[in-house]
């Protein structure tokens, strides 16, 4: 939060919490996404959103997921379909990850500095904050050099 100097600035504060989880992706060459809201991070939701995932570039085109090391992205009990490939950072290295451009993005201009009144609340707040991000803004968020590099057409 910015303020001038000496100033103490308010701000809303829970000391009560809820969690949702965001398993997303971002095709950065066209803004074009998918995206599963969760009550948890496990490998179920994990498969369930590669799954979708499969499904939604149809059997024909391969993707390359970029993603971390987080547990359920390891899993010995992960479902990788055919035409999907886990291209896995390095560890602690997150300013390579597109997708954490995303969550600092929701986070700052949707999520941040509220109160929720309950799970259902929150459930809303971030369909409505994920729906709001235009395939343009995706992409502008995700492109880097780095992937971009080799999808030159």
């Amino acid at each position: 939060m910015w303020a001038d100097r000496g100033s103490r600035p308010t701000a809303v504060k829970q000391t009560e919490y809820d969690w949702l989880y965001l398993f997303a992706a971002v095709n950065p060459r066209t803004g074009e996404s998918s995206a599963l809201l969760a009550p948890s991070v496990n490998t179920d939701f994990m498969n369930e959103h590669l799954r979708f995932i499969s499904r939604q570039a149809g059997p024909n085109q391969q993707v390359v997921l970029v993603l971390d090391q987080a547990g359920w992205h390891v899993a010995k009990a992960l479902r990788v379909p055919e035409n999907v490939t886990l291209l896995h950072l390095p560890p602690y290295s997150p300013e390579l990850n597109p997708i954490e451009r995303i969550w600092a993005y929701l986070k700052s201009h949707y999520l941040s500095n509220r109160v929720f009144v309950d799970y259902d609340d929150i459930l809303t707040a971030c369909r409505n904050a994920w729906n709001a991000l235009p395939e343009t803004r995706l992409q502008s968020i995700c492109q880097t050099d780095w992937i971009m590099h080799e999808v030159q057409v």
